[in-house]
């Protein structure tokens, strides 16, 4: 699929419909949209550790064919499904395109048989996903301080309904 380039449009905001908003899996090796986002919202080239997990499941959110944000998730157990990182391009943040995302993960990963979500978040870097969490029924289960990122790591969890 062609599509427009991040760079021509990430400072151009628009007034748009969520309806207007398409979510898509990727393959693991297709994943040249996305690492240009990594870069452009989190200052880093890493996606994530290691992509050989067990049942990845990689999306990507588009308005009008243009990439707007990610979510990478796998497997950790049986039982459990990760989402280890996803970020939404900074012009089209608090629309809900981050919990749409959140929830079509889900629905993915209770497809493949897991019963419980969770991910991390840094709660002093970016409020958004723990206030996002809470609302949507996730507990916070752990908490520590991180030194690489100078915040607290909070892990937030929830039974699949």
């Amino acid at each position: 699929m062609k599509t427009k380039p991040i760079e021509e449009e990430q400072s151009v905001h628009r007034a748009f419909r969520i309806d207007e908003l398409h979510i898509d899996s990727v393959e693991r090796d297709d994943l040249d949209e996305i690492r240009v986002m990594n870069e452009i919202i989190f200052g880093e080239r890493r996606l994530i550790n290691r992509l050989d997990h067990d049942d990845m499941i990689i999306l990507i959110a588009r308005l009008q064919e243009m990439p707007v944000g990610f979510k990478i998730g796998y497997g950790t157990s049986r039982t459990e499904f990760y989402s280890a990182k996803g970020g939404i391009l900074m012009p089209y943040r608090r629309q809900g395109i981050a919990r749409r995302m959140l929830h079509y993960m889900i629905m993915e990963s209770r497809k493949l048989g897991y019963t419980t979500f969770s991910y991390d978040t840094f709660p002093n870097r970016d409020r958004g996903m723990l206030i996002l969490g809470l609302n949507e029924g996730f507990k916070v289960t752990s908490a520590h301080f991180d030194q690489r990122y100078g915040d607290y790591q909070l892990r937030l969890e929830r039974k699949m309904r």
